[in-house]
């Protein structure tokens, strides 16, 4: 048989390369990994770290940190679950990517499932509950929670005194825009609004997504029935939009960490804005010149008696299957997120609450803020935290998120085009578009077998 050049230099490479892969010794990696993925943990973890370390007397024992980006932490765990192959033995994951991690059957979730542990050992007494909400799926825990996140309204107390204003008459939305609307000013006299009264915006996917759990929608409801098309989730879709247009708004876009949305705020060009506990944190570092001029309080409510609060972000530490000492992970873990010490740096560095309650009545959290004019901050949160609305594993959330996002954006070009402004008008439109995101994601649920018996059981 002939064999061209090419097809001989093919063989021989291949043979190298076989007899290379034989003799070359990859390098075992020594003790375990923990992944994660925030810069500013890196500092914070660091300690305790290497504390850990110190402790131990085997190699195999010790503990290396890695900090990834969200994306390749992501995608390495995911390869390493599906081909069983080594990944982090302990890790941080983002409330955003959990619902990929927790898909399919329970027993080929590639985290270890702690729920009996939890419960063994008395932690989850100790815990905020609704905090395990979104770590949580088909009643099985897979992480220690590592924050609460609770939503407060954060205002320009300046403004408010200037006004003679009195935030205690505020207990619903609607009072909100009645009782601030004297802000809404003309700053420079041209004849156009400059200073409206919040910062929110129709394709502001975050902070719409907080007021759709206040108001008791969202995308699955704590059994995991698809709620988009809720009457809820209707009504906030509506109010939000008239919020943004016609001769009664109130809003305004003032991105997040953005040049252009700091601006605006310093500028005064924004009365109030939604912020979880973590955000306080990001303006006392971004915006120092309103160090003094900002209080906060409960969210308003969509109804009399509802709820003041709601919820944004959010992370957990899991350990891992592949991992190499399960048993010393779960040790690690509960020492690094149940310290008293992580609890009082969060709130001191990031005004993060932590969800672990036995600290909740540290002095640390007891502290007047200089930068909020005084006001003990972290008592509000805590009081605030066991009322954060519950949230959804579901591998479907941020698909569901998405066709809720695609409805108020076709709600808001009706309103602009039928020049319709007023929320109640507005909810008929908005609930036959949520109806039809409702459809587009039960049609893409339907595709992944592993739910479509879930589903059958579901539907009347």
């Amino acid at each position: 048989m002939y064999l061209s050049f090419g097809t001989k230099l093919i063989a021989i490479v291949a043979l190298i390369s076989s007899l290379a892969l034989l003799a070359w010794r990859l390098p075992q990696r020594e003790g375990m990994q923990f992944w994660i993925f925030a810069d500013v943990h890196t500092d914070t973890y660091m300690p305790t770290v290497n504390q850990w370390n110190s402790e131990q007397t085997r190699a195999e024992d010790r503990l290396t940190m890695f900090t990834l980006s969200m994306q390749a932490l992501n995608r390495r765990t995911l390869a390493g679950f599906w081909a069983n192959l080594p990944t982090a033995d302990v890790m941080e994951v983002e409330i955003g990517s959990i619902g990929t991690f927790l898909s399919g059957p329970l027993e080929d979730v590639g985290f270890v499932d702690i729920t009996d542990k939890l419960h063994e050992e008395g932690i989850y007494e100790a815990i905020n509950k609704p905090s395990f909400s979104p770590w949580t799926s088909r009643g099985r825990i897979f992480g220690i929670p590592h924050d609460v996140h609770p939503v407060v309204l954060v205002y320009r107390s300046d403004f408010v005194a200037e006004a003679g204003i009195d935030v205690n008459e505020v207990e619903t939305w609607d009072d909100f825009a009645r009782v601030f609307r004297p802000l809404i000013s003309d700053l420079d006299g041209d004849g156009i609004i400059d200073r409206y009264l919040i910062n929110m915006w129709y394709t502001g996917t975050a902070d719409i997504e907080a007021l759709l759990l206040q108001a008791g929608g969202g995308t699955f409801d704590a059994d995991d029935n698809m709620i988009v098309d809720s009457e809820a989730n209707a009504r906030v879709a509506a109010t939000v939009v008239s919020w943004c247009l016609g001769p009664d708004r109130i809003a305004i876009d003032a991105p997040e960490f953005s040049a252009s949305g700091n601006r605006l705020k310093i500028e005064g060009r924004v009365v109030a804005a939604i912020m979880p506990d973590w955000l306080a944190g990001v303006w006392m570092k971004d915006l120092p010149q309103l160090a003094g001029k900002l209080r906060i309080m409960p969210l308003p409510a969509w109804e009399p008696g509802g709820r003041r609060t709601s919820v944004r972000g959010g992370t957990m530490m899991a350990m891992t299957k592949t991992g190499s000492n399960p048993e010393k992970a779960w040790e690690f873990a509960k020492r690094l997120y149940l310290d008293e010490k992580l609890s009082q740096h969060l709130f001191e560095q990031n005004h993060i609450i932590s969800p672990v309650m036995t600290h909740w009545d540290k002095d640390f959290y007891k502290q007047p803020s200089p930068y909020f004019g005084g006001q003990i901050t972290g008592e509000l949160f805590i009081r605030l935290a066991p009322h954060v609305p519950l949230r959804t594993s579901s591998p479907f959330n941020q698909l569901a998120l998405g066709e809720i996002g695609e409805a108020i954006n076709a709600t808001y070009r009706h309103a602009v085009r039928t020049k319709t402004y007023d929320a109640e008008a507005l909810i008929p439109f908005a609930r036959e578009r949520l109806r039809e995101s409702a459809e587009r994601v039960t049609r893409e649920m339907k595709r992944n077998v592993f739910l479509r018996e879930q589903m059958a059981e579901q539907t009347p």
